[in-house]
């Protein structure tokens, strides 16, 4: 697997075929080959635990799989047993399956902290659903959301307040304001300053940095205390830090939470869970208006929910969890000592916890660096490591692991020619990288 060099030009003729037919070239911005270094953006062909295959023939150890969905690695067999067993009994019916019941139950048996749930397609429609619930529970209209955190939902409440916000009215964005992560009296203050006028505060629970202690207790008592609700998205901590997610771990109870992203391992399902009192407002049984929480036709697909559960079953059975600390531990580890001996130790970064690790790339100045991020990611790919981020997956090996050490040994080594030279474009390849948060293509 070791190359100096690498050449993808079937991949570069179908990514240029893909921006003629899909804006942008990707169906999720984070996978568009604007966040990859210049004609190094492979077409994946194929997935096989922690490998993929582009339509090269390229073979890469991969990080980050499924932007996090895919934790057990690609094609598990439990999963797709799984999957298999519904395929030829229906998918998708006039009326509620059995399944949906199996796989409620299954998930409130491994989140016990909620006691209802609500299962669709994707992230983005759960937390807007919770969202929605939390306005119409307290008659609020605004949204706090944590400004130190990337992503919640494609919808206009959060788009609204990022860098692409076209097409979306000024006034929608007010009613989106933003708390610091980490900073009760700040967060006090954002809620004295609207009071009574903030529905809830939606966070991750836990991300890069661990919560500050007694910070997620501190805000529930807070967000209670001013007649709000406390939202937890669990699209990335969900199974990752625990089976029952951030809330399992810290034993911190939101009102509302969400989750996505490890449920499925790749099968599109989502789910918003919450206090029954809250819940049922999206019911039928209880007198008041009633709220539009969810309604999707695809959202209780037989085969999606029979994914879900196999992976359940498959953390708890298995130690998926451990596992991944595991791995994340060594590959954090290796990474740092050889950016140590490399002389980039304070440059080339490893961050957050170790199921969920990601790099960040400085330069000079240790000021963070898309052309440093560029130079790095095109030694990682052209040795054989796909790798926008160094989230693990379990699929993944101890060799594996290693051989992604070298890698980025070697990769350290031209990250220190660049900084000694004070420019890294000669090692860029073409443009750097983008954000996917800009303003203009």
């Amino acid at each position: 697997m070791t190359r100096t060099d690498i050449s993808l030009p079937v991949s570069t003729e179908q990514n240029a075929l893909l921006h003629t037919m899909v804006p942008g070239g990707a169906h999720t911005y984070a996978k568009g080959d604007d966040q990859y270094p210049e004609s190094l953006a492979p077409i994946i062909s194929h997935g096989r635990g922690g490998h993929v295959w582009d339509v090269d023939g390229n073979e890469y150890i991969e990080y980050g799989a499924g932007l996090r969905s895919v934790s057990l690695g690609h094609a598990h067999p439990r999963v797709l047993d799984a999957v298999r067993g519904q395929l030829d009994r229906g998918s998708n019916f006039v009326r509620p399956s059995v399944v949906e019941i199996e796989a409620a139950r299954r998930f409130l048996d491994t989140v016990p902290t909620a006691e209802m749930v609500k299962f669709a397609k994707n992230g983005s429609d759960v937390t807007t659903a919770a969202v929605r619930l939390a306005r119409a529970a307290t008659a609020r209209p605004m949204v706090a959301i944590c400004r130190d955190q990337p992503f919640f939902s494609t919808d206009d409440w959060f788009i609204a307040t990022t860098a692409m916000s076209a097409g979306i009215p000024e006034r929608i964005a007010e009613l989106t304001v933003s708390f610091p992560y980490g900073d009760l009296d700040a967060t006090e203050a954002v809620l004295t300053e609207h009071a009574g006028q903030i529905a809830c505060l939606v966070l991750e629970p836990a991300t890069q940095q661990e919560p500050p202690p007694g910070y997620l207790a501190g805000l529930r008592e807070l967000a209670h205390r001013h007649g709000c609700l406390l939202v937890f998205d669990e699209m990335i901590t969900g199974f990752r830090w625990s089976e029952a997610g951030a809330q399992g771990l810290y034993g911190v109870v939101p009102d509302l939470s969400t989750f996505g992203k490890a449920l499925g391992n790749g099968f599109a399902v989502a789910a918003l869970a919450g206090q029954r009192e809250l819940m049922e407002l999206g019911g039928l049984h209880h007198t008041g208006e009633r709220v539009f929480l969810l309604s999707t036709t695809h959202g209780a697909e037989t085969h999606s929910l029979a994914a879900a559960m196999a992976v359940q079953q498959t953390y708890v059975e298995e130690g998926i969890t451990e596992r991944l600390h595991l791995l994340g531990d060594r590959l954090a580890a290796g990474v740092r000592q050889v950016a140590a001996d490399a002389g980039v130790a304070d440059h080339v970064l490893v961050r957050g916890r170790a199921s969920n690790l990601v790099f960040a790339t400085l330069d000079e100045d240790r000021q963070p660096s898309q052309p440093h991020r560029t130079l790095f990611m095109r030694q990682l790919i052209s040795g054989g490591v796909l790798a926008p981020s160094f989230v693990v997956s379990s699929a993944l090996t101890e060799d594996d692991i290693d051989r992604t050490v070298e890698v980025v040994a070697q990769a350290c080594v031209v990250y220190r020619s660049a900084l000694d030279a004070g420019d890294p474009t000669p090692w860029l390849g073409g443009r750097p990288v983008k954000p996917v948060f800009r303003r203009f293509a």
